[in-house]
């Protein structure tokens, strides 16, 4: 009850900063998913393999990091609102184009494009809120944030069961135009942080100094978040392929797997994020990471649809649950003067070292007579290992006050 009147204490632009937060991250995956879901039939247009047309995903993970520096470091100078609106309109517009594409080359170009503005989302978005809410609910807001992610997922997986047989893989881009109706939203109800407008006549700071003199910080989370997305990916990526190659599964029920796999996931992400303010971000990293290991024969090897959609409710409960630490996790690890930059460059630079992960996991699939309950299981398993042990070594900063640090730093 307290954490409901916790939130009920909230003024409005303080709520609105949430949602547009919140929004902002659930379209964006919204628009990417929406490639993950239709990658056999590019592959049936465009006359080639599954593998050659997952180079789109990799592309997009790879352009991220170039999205994360620039627009965070254009947020940290001009403001989180307004780097922000032109973020969300920009991947929209390439999301739109990507219906265009008269070629497996432009589609490339195109989501290489889409990468960029989809790198610098995340990092502008949860700096924006983190920044503008109390600590004592920064774990809560988190989980809600990340669980943007997966709740993309689900639209698109919905979207998918219900409209790619009538509009075909073009009409699905079409479809990711509609994030950019948040801009106007944002335009009217979202404020600028509080902690940017305590800070925003200091001094500028140059943003690689940051980098450097933080290297330590700086190589913990890019590690870190090279073992989530591995986690993640690796567990997301291929699973629509996984229900129409090796189950052949149509696109209803394609579509409906996946998103009741999405309800797990932001199931977990709130669900953690909140127990991570009593019993602190590592630990609840660490327990939702491990509970992916119990699970992974029923999620990976299950014969029928309902244990399969058991499974992979119950995978993602552990996957996002571990995932909806991390917004909190990271801007709390990350210095002030470059806040907007600092976590999402380090997210998307783990992105970057991952980003071939479908294309890996495509290959040993084949590899394997299609056999991608496999190469699920397997990135599955090592990098929920990987992220516990990592994640205990780590630093961990809990309750800091970024609006009196700020004030601080501007004295």
């Amino acid at each position: 009850m307290s954490l409901i009147a916790d939130l009920k204490s909230l003024d409005r632009w303080q709520k609105s900063a949430i949602w547009a937060s919140y929004l902002g991250w659930t379209l964006d995956a919204f628009d990417y998913f929406l490639m993950v879901l239709i990658l056999s039939a590019i592959a049936e247009e465009f006359h080639t393999d599954i593998k050659a047309v997952s180079v789109a995903i990799f592309l997009t993970l790879a352009a991220r990091p170039f999205g994360a520096f620039l627009f965070g470091v254009l947020a940290d100078r001009f403001g989180r609102r307004p780097v922000l609106m032109v973020d969300i309109a920009l991947f929209s517009v390439f999301e739109f184009a990507s219906a265009f594409a008269p070629s497996l080359t432009v589609l490339l170009i195109l989501r290489t494009l889409f990468g960029v503005a989809m790198g610098g989302e995340w990092g502008v978005g949860a700096s924006l809120a983190m920044e503008s809410i109390p600590a004592r609910l920064r774990g809560p807001v988190s989980g809600l944030l990340q669980s943007g992610y997966p709740s993309g997922y689900f639209i698109a997986s919905l979207v998918y069961a219900l409209l790619f047989d009538a509009i075909g893989w073009r009409g699905m881009f079409m479809v990711g135009i509609a994030p950019a109706i948040l801009v106007i939203l944002i335009r009217m109800h979202v404020r600028e942080s509080p902690a940017f407008e305590a800070r925003r006549d200091t001094p500028r700071v140059n943003p690689i100094g940051e980098l450097g003199r933080h290297w330590k910080i700086v190589l913990y989370m890019i590690v870190l978040m090279a073992a989530f997305n591995a986690f993640s990916h690796g567990t997301q990526d291929l699973y629509p392929t996984f229900l129409q190659r090796q189950h052949h599964f149509d696109a209803h029920l394609t579509g409906t797997l996946t998103a009741i796999m999405n309800v797990g996931a932001i199931v977990g992400g709130i669900g953690f994020g909140i127990w991570s303010e009593r019993i602190g971000r590592k630990r609840a990293i660490v327990i939702a990471s491990l509970l992916a290991l119990p699970v992974l024969p029923l999620w990976a090897f299950a014969a029928t649809p309902l244990l399969l959609g058991l499974g992979a409710f119950l995978m993602q409960v552990a996957v996002q649950g571990a995932w909806g630490i991390v917004p909190v996790h990271l801007n709390e690890l990350s210095p002030g003067a470059v806040r907007a930059m600092f976590p999402g460059f380090a997210y998307q630079l783990g992105n970057l070292i991952t980003s071939r992960n479908v294309v890996f996991q495509s290959g040993i699939a084949e590899s394997h007579g299609n056999d991608y309950a496999l190469a699920l299981a397997l990135f599955g398993g090592v990098t929920a290992v990987i992220i516990a042990v990592w994640t205990l070594i780590g630093p961990e900063r809990q309750d800091a006050d970024f609006t009196a640090e700020a004030r601080r730093d501007a004295a």
